[in-house]
């Protein structure tokens, strides 16, 4: 049984919301093949509203440096925003690349153009992925933050790395507080290389000096045209004896994922010189234990 993770509208928007690995986009895409890195467009085609940046402040390296998750939501009363909650809890994050802004958490992908003037991030209108939830109440979340965020919001970063606060004022007066969590490019100091693995459905033993009976995962290299058509693989499989963070393996599924391949510097001895950063899962299909003999 496969099962393909490609809704069109959730690839689209993958790359407006991710823009870091530390919550990484694993959303269904569409059935076309994800266009690799070097193609003329970005390879998940995110939309971005005809909202321009002008040259950013400042103050902007630090807010699309981090992916920022939602603390406190109150109105202009200063009462609480229930709908911006999951279960009593703030589930919601905001991410800022390029000139685009995604907001993850709820029931679909949120995202819309932004440009900053000053102090003010002024949002254009939102797009939103088209997947329906059972729980309604993520569906609600999706609108809320959507309404709450449009047009022109205050924003205001206080403290300092590792854990940045970021104040938002919104045009309707409701204020947002959100803590910063440093996204890939920023923790290992650069943009870092697009690189699609196929994950095999089964961890498989490998060498390791200190664990004995280590389980790895088992890889290889896929790549696609300009169209986004995947070429025949060429490349071996082999063990990756690191973890790809964000990527969690279940036995009998395989994956084709898209990571950024980041350089570690001056890494600890015997440890990983590179680094493999979950950017989302663009392909999953279920396969079969193999059979005991």
């Amino acid at each position: 049984m496969k099962i393909q993770r490609h809704l069109a509208l959730a690839a689209a928007l993958s790359s407006v919301l991710l823009a870091a690995c530390a919550a990484p986009s694993t959303s269904p895409g569409t059935d076309a093949a994800p266009k690799p890195e070097g193609s003329a467009a970005p390879a998940d085609g995110a939309p971005s509203a005809a909202v321009k940046s002008d040259p950013a402040p400042a103050s902007s390296l630090d807010l699309r440096g981090y992916t920022w998750n939602l603390d406190s939501a109150v109105d202009a009363a200063g009462k609480p925003i229930a709908l911006l909650q999951r279960e009593g809890k703030y589930g919601l994050k905001l991410s800022f690349n390029g000139d685009n802004l995604g907001v993850s958490g709820g029931c679909n992908h949120v995202g819309a153009g932004f440009k900053l003037a000053g102090d003010r991030i002024e949002i254009g209108d939102f797009r939103t992925t088209l997947m329906a939830c059972q729980d309604q109440r993520l569906m609600q979340m999706d609108s809320a933050i959507s309404e709450q965020l449009k047009g022109s919001t205050r924003f205001a970063i206080e403290g300092q790395a590792p854990q940045p606060r970021l104040l938002l004022t919104t045009a309707g007066g409701a204020k947002l507080t959100l803590s910063g969590e440093p996204t890939a490019e920023t923790r290992y100091g650069g943009p870092g290389a697009t690189v699609f693995l196929e994950v095999d459905s089964q961890l498989r033993k490998c060498s390791h000096p200190l664990i004995p009976n280590y389980q790895c995962l088992w890889v290889r290299e896929r790549k696609y045209d300009d169209n986004g058509v995947a070429l025949k693989p060429s490349d071996e499989w082999h063990f990756l004896y690191q973890n790809i963070e964000g990527y969690t393996h279940e036995a009998g599924i395989r994956n084709v994922v898209r990571v950024k391949k980041f350089d570690v510097k001056n890494p600890p001895a015997d440890a990983p010189s590179v680094a493999y950063v979950l950017d989302m899962v663009v392909e999953s299909e279920s396969v079969p234990a193999p059979k005991s003999k």
